[in-house]
């Protein structure tokens, strides 16, 4: 996955468990590419260390205030919806969650959140 994030630090802020998934929202973000990134969603597979799927809030490079909403995985790395409003953790994180199950096909799976 040549687009992944390169995440020198960043502070868990919510965890979730999607079927076999571990998914979590990073925050606080320090990372080595050329991206900025306001929140971070990783989904791990069990049993993996790295993670399959990132849904990545990036500070928009257009319009002050705008989020740009990356897709990241081993077949692409897209932008798919940009807005104010990606900005706010909650946002983010539910429609996160929601990108996620459906781009895994776990659409009928429940997220638990842990944290």
């Amino acid at each position: 996955m040549q687009e992944r994030p390169a995440i020198k630090t960043a502070i868990p802020k919510h965890r979730y468990q999607i079927s076999d998934y571990s998914a979590t929202v990073l925050g606080d973000i320090e990372a080595g590419d050329d991206r900025r990134y306001r929140w971070i969603l990783a989904l791990v597979p069990m049993g993996d260390a790295r993670p399959s799927l990132y849904v990545c809030c990036e500070f928009g490079r257009g319009a002050e205030g705008r989020y740009d909403i990356r897709v990241i995985n081993e077949a692409m790395s897209e932008v798919v919806d940009s807005a104010d409003h990606w900005g706010d953790l909650e946002a983010f994180s539910g429609m996160a969650v929601d990108l996620a199950t459906q781009l895994l096909g776990l659409k009928n799976e429940q997220a638990i959140k842990l944290m």
